[in-house]
């Protein structure tokens, strides 16, 4: 069945986010803030805020198991919006293509805070053009988890056939493709974009 309809995550596709664009200058030792990023302030910790979970209450749960580090982990929520790195231009391309092909509807679904996705959809434009977006954070619940995929396909009557999911991540794309939903798995490299625009049948 043809593709009509494109779904792009954001975080890894569209939009470079790194909390490392704000502990890199806190720390001043690269090892030290990789050293906090892997065993505190987790992707893991993160994804509860993903999920639905407000940045004051794991701040504060996370800040009470691990004192010393309480002033670093409240960055997460004072300065998160200097975690946000820019667009990623070849993904950002991809979409234009899409958008403007003529034949595909663009959608989004990403794994975001509800707390701070307004900030990212005001600071990058685009995706104020997408036909629909699922948040995370809004739902409660996040990908890999299936539901998140079905209230996509749901709330816009989609059919799962006839749609393409392109993540960074290839757990996420493993559920997608159990809905049936085609997929590509996407890196910030123009070949990873044109790879999903021969698929599509564009030109980047």
């Amino acid at each position: 069945m043809a593709i009509r309809n494109v779904i792009f995550d954001f975080g890894g596709v569209l939009i470079d986010w790194d909390p490392r664009y704000v502990y890199r200058s806190l720390f001043k030792d690269d090892g030290k803030m990789e050293y906090f990023l892997a065993h505190i302030c987790t992707s893991e910790w993160n994804a509860q805020m993903d999920k639905g979970l407000s940045f004051d209450e794991c701040i504060a749960e996370l800040s009470a198991q691990y004192p010393d580090y309480a002033e670093f982990i409240g960055y997460w929520k004072t300065k998160w919006p200097q975690m946000l790195g820019g667009q990623i231009d070849c993904g950002v391309a991809l979409l234009d293509a899409v958008q403007k092909s003529g034949r595909y509807t663009a959608y989004g679904l990403t794994n975001w805070s509800a707390e701070t996705f307004p900030i990212a959809f005001e600071s990058f434009k685009f995706l104020q053009n997408l036909e629909g977006i699922v948040v995370s954070g809004e739902e409660k619940t996040i990908k890999p988890e299936k539901g998140i995929y079905l209230t996509l396909l749901e709330r816009y009557k989609l059919n799962p056939e006839e749609c393409l999911f392109i993540d960074d991540n290839e757990a996420n794309l493993v559920t997608a493709r159990s809905r049936g939903i085609q997929t590509v798995l996407f890196s910030p490299r123009e070949s990873a974009a044109q790879e999903a625009a021969r698929l599509l049948e564009l030109s980047l």
